[in-house]
Order: C-alpha cells, then sequence, then structure tokens
C-alpha cells in the first residue's frame, strides 16, 4: 500500500484564484481546479469538500490577508476611523494582480450565500453599523463606499482609470477623512 499523498491546500487555492481570474466564476469547477493543481477531483473534494467550500476557503485566506494587512498598519484593536484609513490606503496600493483577485473573490460571492454572509459582515464590521456616527464616522463611513464603488469600477472594466487619475481620485478620498473636511 501506497503512501497518501499530501495536498497543498494553499497551492490549490492558487489554482483556484487563477481559474476565477481567467474564467470567473463559470469556469471555477472542482474539475477544473484538480486538473490545474494536477491532482484528481477527489483529491480536490478530500481538501475542500464542494464549491462553495472552496469559495468558503478563497474567501478566508483572502480575509486573514487583508485582516493581517491592516494590523500591520494600525495594530489589533483600531478604531472605525483607523480602519477605514488603512483599508483606503490598502486599495489604493492594490496592483492589477492583487486588483484582479479582489474582483474576482468578490464575483464568487455572489455564488456561494455562506461566502456572501460573511462579505456582509466583515462590510458592517468595517463600517461598525451598529456603532452609533459622529461627524468624523459619517466621513470614514462615504470614503469607505467612495473606496469600494471606485475599486469595483475599475476592477469590473467599468471605468478606466490612468494610475495618475486613481491616485487623484484617492486623494479626494483622503481628504474627506482628514479633520477640516466638511
Amino acid at each position: 500500500m501506497g503512501r497518501p499523498s499530501i495536498i497543498d491546500r494553499d497551492q490549490v487555492l492558487g489554482c483556484a484564484e487563477q481559474i476565477l481570474r481567467a474564467s470567473g466564476v463559470a469556469g471555477l469547477s472542482i474539475g477544473a481546479v484538480a486538473k490545474a493543481a494536477g491532482i484528481s477531483k477527489g483529491g480536490v473534494q478530500s481538501a475542500f469538500g464542494t464549491k462553495e467550500q472552496l469559495l468558503q476557503a478563497l474567501y478566508d485566506r483572502w480575509a486573514n490577508e487583508y485582516l493581517d494587512a491592516v494590523r500591520l498598519r494600525v495594530g489589533p484593536s483600531p478604531s472605525r476611523e483607523e480602519t477605514v484609513h488603512a483599508h483606503v490606503a490598502l486599495t489604493r496600493e492594490l496592483d492589477n494582480q492583487e486588483a484582479d483577485r479582489a474582483a474576482g473573490l468578490m464575483a464568487a460571492t455572489l455564488d456561494a450565500p455562506q461566502v456572501r454572509r460573511e462579505a456582509q459582515a466583515f462590510y458592517r464590521s468595517l463600517l461598525k453599523m451598529d456603532a452609533p456616527l459622529d461627524a468624523a464616522g459619517r466621513r470614514a463611513r462615504l470614503a469607505l463606499l467612495a473606496t469600494e464603488g471606485v475599486f469595483l469600477l475599475r476592477c469590473f472594466g467599468l471605468l478606466e482609470l490612468g494610475e495618475d487619475q486613481w491616485q487623484d481620485i484617492f486623494d479626494d478620498i483622503e481628504g474627506l477623512l482628514a479633520d477640516e473636511a466638511p
């Protein structure tokens, strides 16, 4: 009896992300991921279960990377405003590959109800929707929504922006966060 093969979950997730970027959610299947990863469909299923569980693992990996990046900028317990500042800065710095990755994962959440619920909870948490909003909180909410809006428009190809335009828009968004903003 041979040794059981060890599946590198991170490598399989990387293959799934590549499929998402190249073919969208419609192209993502257990079979396509198995082929790209050089393993059997059963190997993918033993590591992740269903397509929705695979999407969940992709989302979890992205969310953990995001939270680590925020913590590096503002520490472990940031305020709403500090979190939004970090989110705006991280979005501003995204290169095309990371932006495509994030947009692909966002599109994939529409196809997976549990992942969509987690994304909704992520945004509620990011906006701290249950906390009262003072003037700074309202500016932070507006800056976050502007950030996500321009990000989605650019990533889904609905608004072509050069790098100078991208940076100019983020100068405006960061101006919303400044204390002197109305």
